[in-house]
């Protein structure tokens, strides 16, 4: 179990710096092309992998650290329990999503995010619906401690909601930054994107949260108190991700949103 928390703490460090270089890249290295054409080759190639991999690299990370916190607390019935449902359910949703425009809207992936599977949606996307999505889900598991029955239909409302939450302030940021990651094909009222994609969002969310839940029955969960600092830090640094970008952008209304 310690070198498991050793690989969980490198595996989030890991991630937390993604984010940091990201937004370093994003931010101040983009938009100043004759910083990056002064660069020596060897740095305009670092340059070029970090711009074309480092998205990858940040979700992958996030998702390994918080596969490991979900087995070293809850055991393994519980993490794959969660992780499984989370992983198919969202990719199929991605996938529809990209093929019909069902449920979030009509979009595409652009590059930065790994291998796109059936060329559309890239493997790394799962991943991100993963480790948001049970890091909401156990706040508000937690946090509902003292509402007996309700705890669980509350858990799923509270923490899709979250996951929400995070996508109101991720997606004008990520669609409208220097170097977007995805494009939406069709105009929406909501800073390009229709508000159509927040019911998916949410419906997607509630929907792998239930299936967990119901799995989650067959072996309750016994543990009472445990250790949110993984779950909470990887919620806060990822929405924080997301406003700094949209604070450049001067996009506030979904910040706000967001926050509240």
């Amino acid at each position: 179990m310690k070198r498991l928390d050793v690989v969980q703490r490198l595996c989030f460090s890991i991630h937390i710096a993604s984010l940091l270089f990201g937004l370093a890249g994003l931010l101040i290295v983009l938009p100043n092309t004759d910083f990056i054409m002064s660069l020596p080759e060897i740095g305009q190639r670092a340059f070029q992998w970090s711009m074309t991999g480092g998205g990858a690299v940040y979700m992958v990370s996030g998702a390994i650290a918080v596969a490991i916190y979900a087995y070293r607390t809850l055991g393994v019935w519980h993490a794959l329990t969660f992780m499984l449902p989370a992983l198919i359910i969202s990719m199929g949703a991605e996938l529809v999503g990209t093929g019909t425009g069902f449920p979030f809207g009509e979009y595409h992936y652009l590059t930065g995010l790994g291998y796109k599977v059936m060329g559309r949606v890239p493997f790394t996307i799962p991943l991100s619906w993963f480790y948001l999505g049970f890091s909401a889900y156990l706040l508000a598991y937690v946090g509902l401690a003292k509402f007996g029955r309700w705890r669980w239909p509350g858990a799923i409302a509270l923490g899709s909601l979250m996951l929400t939450a995070w996508d109101f302030v991720l997606d004008p940021a990520m669609s409208q930054t220097t170097m977007p990651f995805w494009a939406w094909d069709q105009a929406g009222a909501f800073f390009g994107m229709p508000y159509q994609n927040f019911a998916g969002w949410f419906g997607t969310g509630v929907l792998f949260m239930v299936v967990a839940t119901l799995l989650w029955q067959v072996k309750p969960v016994t543990k009472e108190t445990f250790s949110l600092d993984l779950p909470l830090g990887m919620y806060i640094s990822n929405f924080v991700f997301a406003m700094v970008i949209s604070i450049d952008g001067e996009i506030y209304p979904p910040i706000l949103l967001g926050l509240l």
